[in-house]
């Protein structure tokens, strides 16, 4: 008797110590595609239009545990690479009154905290950096899939994020005492390939 339940806790040891292992192995680790990745932001101008931008250069990794429901995202923004559609307003974005892309040239996310809703990632909750100062955020997923694709033969995960920062907590005050307002919502649309 007290050999069968010997055997039978070694056995369910092993199968748990196997169920780990085989949840490890599904760790995979993605680099970000960037002609499918930026982050764009939209501000409302007085009330009237919205001012749209996004970031033109950017890199970044993630590892994916999608048996353990867990994963890190690390992806960079170069400052000077944003783009509206009109060079003048970029410029002014990118001087020390807005963005002040020569003292502060990156914006970065971190994000080690993932939600899934089934097999998909629905939130990442982690820092924003920009203007040498970090808050925490959280980016919402709109839409999210892994499909293996055609062209490269290999995995590729990505989505479509949203969230709303209040632009003053990173120093970005330009147009306050004008009436625009601290309110920024971000898009950011990436795919990252299995490495």
């Amino acid at each position: 008797m007290q050999r069968l339940a010997l055997t039978a806790l070694a056995t369910a040891a092993a199968s748990i110590l196997l169920a780990a292992g085989s949840a490890h192995a599904q760790s995979a680790t993605y680099v970000v595609e960037p002609t499918h990745t930026f982050a764009t932001f939209e501000i409302s101008h007085f009330g009237a239009a919205v001012n749209r931008g996004r970031f033109e250069k950017k890199e970044g990794q993630i590892t994916l545990d999608k048996a353990a429901k867990t994963g890190k995202v690390e992806i960079t923004f170069q400052i000077g690479s944003i783009s509206t559609g009109t060079p003048p307003f970029d410029k002014h974005l990118q001087s020390a009154d807005i963005f002040d892309a020569a003292q502060f040239p990156t914006a970065t996310f971190v994000g080690d905290k993932f939600t899934f809703n089934g097999d998909k990632v629905s939130e990442v909750a982690g820092t924003l950096t920009l203007k040498g100062k970090s808050q925490p955020v959280t980016f919402k997923a709109k839409q999210f899939n892994c499909y293996e694709s055609p062209m490269l033969k290999r995995e590729v995960c990505g989505g479509d994020f949203e969230t709303t920062i209040d632009r003053t907590a990173f120093g970005v005050d330009y147009g306050i005492k004008f009436g625009i307002p601290k309110e920024v919502r971000i898009v950011a649309q990436i795919e990252a390939i299995q490495q």
